[in-house]
């Protein structure tokens, strides 16, 4: 029976980590199978001892999970940096995001906000606290289920703008994606791939993971609107 990995991550990668894996075993590598759920739920899954050989989610979520001793203390790689963009519904007016104080404008102005669960939603919870428009704003800012994209309350009508990672808005129906956060007010994310203590399968994890951060996957890592870590 040939071998095969189990790995989970958070949404954010789930289509890069699928064609990856086609390219790695295309290569000879083994099969990857990958779970994608929302982020936090990746994190307390790992925690409680699941068989992941593999678990791919923000850089600061692995550092938690090696710290408590779920992720093998030399078994992380940075995979890929990805940018939070901005989006909204398909024909509705696009405001101007073009720079921070226009941003910040768009917002005071949208009749309802859609962010993320994972890193990029506590991100904008973050700017909009440095703008003082937390308190200003809090009624009009609607979080996304874990595994919802932002997009898909966008697409419905649920939300007027959204935010999310570039990767999962841009191959969503139904949005116009504005472009990427501008300058000042950049959220990007890195990503980054852990080996599971609870991993009996190492060897070939490690080896899967010096392919995540080679030269080879930087192309794929473009067309999904992240840039190699």
């Amino acid at each position: 029976m040939q071998q095969s990995l189990h790995a989970i991550s958070s949404m954010a990668t789930r289509l890069l980590l699928a064609e990856l894996a086609t390219a790695w075993h295309r290569q000879g590598g083994v099969v990857l199978e990958i779970e994608s759920v929302g982020g936090v739920d990746a994190a307390r899954r790992v925690a409680e001892g699941e068989g992941f050989d593999l678990v791919v989610l923000a850089s600061d979520a692995i550092d938690k999970l090696e710290a408590a001793g779920h992720v093998v203390a030399d078994g992380k790689v940075d995979m890929v940096r990805s940018g939070v963009a901005v989006a909204v519904r398909t024909g509705a007016p696009r405001p101007d995001i073009g720079s921070e104080a226009a941003l910040r404008k768009a917002l005071q102005s949208a009749r309802s906000i859609g962010y993320s669960t994972g890193p990029s939603g506590t991100a904008l919870l973050r700017l909009l606290d440095r703008w003082g428009l937390a308190d200003t704003l809090g009624a009009q800012m609607l979080q996304a289920p874990p595994g919802v994209p932002v997009g898909a309350l966008v697409a419905r009508g649920e939300v007027e703008i959204g935010f999310q990672q570039l990767s999962e808005l841009m191959h969503l129906d139904g949005i116009d994606v504005l472009g990427p956060m501008p300058e000042g007010a950049q959220i990007v994310t890195t990503f980054s791939a852990g080996l599971c203590t609870v991993s009996q399968k190492g060897k070939a994890v490690r080896e899967l993971m010096q392919f995540l951060r080679s030269a080879a996957a930087d192309d794929i890592k473009r067309r999904h609107g992240m840039e190699p870590a």
